[in-house]
């Protein structure tokens, strides 16, 4: 049997500048500069080194809690950087008993100066609120990857380091899992090339549709809008919601077609064309069901994917139309996609759940809606969104847009028949005073859902 290393928190500091050992033999030590902490004596699990266990068959760092609840503690080790060049950060984790990984296993880095403390960050911070205010280079929360054969986790990011910087603190915690266990293998933090940008062009176009007769009349008055986005370099146009119906006087039953079907072949065909993404509402049928849906075709002219409306407003629901239940999120060429639509923008759920799968970009075609909840889903999950409205921007109402990561309005598309387009890089990482990247604390921070119970 290994010999294997407990380590005890030693109190005060909170980090152990010494540890104890059961075991004196070599291979039972923990790797250089490693050491344990806790918030608080009452609440430290317990440490452990295995020489053997980890990933590649060298040591792991384990943490282990009792049947307690609250429990919290890492190890961590600090690292000397150069200010202003990029470091990679990487390390794999294997779980037992931790419910929610997301929130109780986490990795973490802090930038700091010789003394240990934080340091400016280079780059602008949302410049709307806490005027003043200098922006601090807040902790870190590397992204998690994907699962091994083996069973291990992968915690990675590239980042650049603040110019100021001198060192960074890298932390390996497990928190909050009564009877859980982690065992952390293969932490590094090495230099390397500056993450790359991801840049991508959205388009959002001003239109309602009149004077048609039949839903492909409708379909057919966006082909010159679509043509001027793709002028633009657009990657990807958003159309508005139901347009196969607008003006027609007819109910949605009347007028729900198939998905594949005439609105979809033709949007196809534009996409195909001008080689982007077309995001396009219509009513959908499928045998007796009538759904609001919006669907995502892509350069190839085939569906990526749709979206069924979730949140129906009244009007709806007494005209007959069928609820969605799902919120799928689609690979693109330029990253990730969801879709939701109208009345969805009314209810934080709906955004933070397409966040929450990954999407990068959510497109929005919506009759009408505040405005302010716009900027509200842009803003709380850190994603970008584009938003076709029918609404004149005479009546202060939604409007036809693209929104950052702060929920601003970066390009608005104001006269009817008009395109508005933005370029956005999808790797850029929005700044806040005191909450930093933001968008890579909410894996780490948001609530837990009673379906991941």
């Amino acid at each position: 049997m290994k010999p294997h290393l407990i380590l005890t928190l030693i109190l005060g500091s909170g980090l152990v500048p010494a540890l104890e050992h059961l075991s004196a033999e070599p291979s039972s030590l923990a790797p250089a500069g490693w050491m344990t902490g806790a918030p608080r004596a009452e609440i430290q699990p317990e440490f452990e080194f295995d020489a053997g266990g980890g990933s590649d068959g060298n040591g792991c760092l384990i943490i282990r809690a009792d049947s307690r609840e609250g429990l919290d503690g890492w190890w961590t080790k600090t690292f000397p950087i150069s200010g202003g060049k990029a470091y990679r950060f990487s390390a794999l984790f294997k779980s037992s008993s931790v419910p929610i990984a997301r929130r109780s296993i986490v990795a973490k880095i802090d930038w700091q100066d010789d003394q240990g403390e934080s340091v400016p960050l280079d780059e602008p911070t949302v410049a709307s609120y806490l005027r003043g205010h200098t922006g601090t280079a807040e902790t870190e929360f590397p992204s998690v990857r994907g699962i091994d054969p083996k069973g291990w986790t992968e915690v990675s990011d590239t980042y650049r380091a603040p110019s100021r910087a001198k060192r960074a603190a890298v932390t390996l915690r497990l928190q909050w899992a009564p009877g859980g266990e982690v065992r952390w293998s293969n932490a590094k933090l090495v230099e390397s090339e500056p993450p790359k940008a991801r840049p991508v062009r959205l388009a959002a176009v001003h239109l309602r549709p009149h004077g048609g007769k039949t839903p492909l009349d409708n379909c057919k008055q966006y082909e010159p809008l679509i043509a001027q986005a793709a002028a633009q370099n657009a990657d990807l146009v958003v159309l508005g919601e139901t347009l196969t119906c607008v003006g027609l006087g007819k109910k949605p039953s009347e007028l729900a077609e198939p998905v594949p079907g005439p609105a979809t072949e033709y949007f196809g065909s534009l996409a195909r064309k001008h080689k982007l993404y077309i995001v396009a509402g219509l009513f959908e049928r499928e045998r007796h069901l009538v759904y609001n849906s919006a669907v995502l075709l892509g350069p190839d002219g085939a569906i990526v994917g749709k979206y069924r409306k979730t949140c129906l407003p009244r009007s709806e629901i007494d005209a007959g139309v069928c609820v969605g239940n799902d919120y799928p999120v689609f690979q693109t060429r330029f990253g990730k996609v969801g879709l939701m639509i109208c009345y969805d923008g009314f209810f934080p759920e709906v955004a933070r759940e397409l966040a929450n799968r990954g999407a990068e970009v959510i497109a929005w075609p919506v009759w009408g809606c505040n405005p302010l909840l716009a900027r509200a889903r842009a803003c709380e999950n850190h994603v970008y969104l584009v938003s076709s409205t029918y609404e004149d921007v005479s009546s202060n109402w939604m409007i036809s847009a693209v929104f950052d990561h702060a929920g601003e309005a970066i390009a608005q598309a104001k006269d009817w028949g008009s395109v508005a387009v933005a370029e956005v890089d999808l790797n850029h990482r929005t700044q806040w005073v005191s909450l930093g990247d933001f968008k890579a604390e909410i894996p780490r921070h948001r609530p837990v859902g009673d379906w991941e119970k």
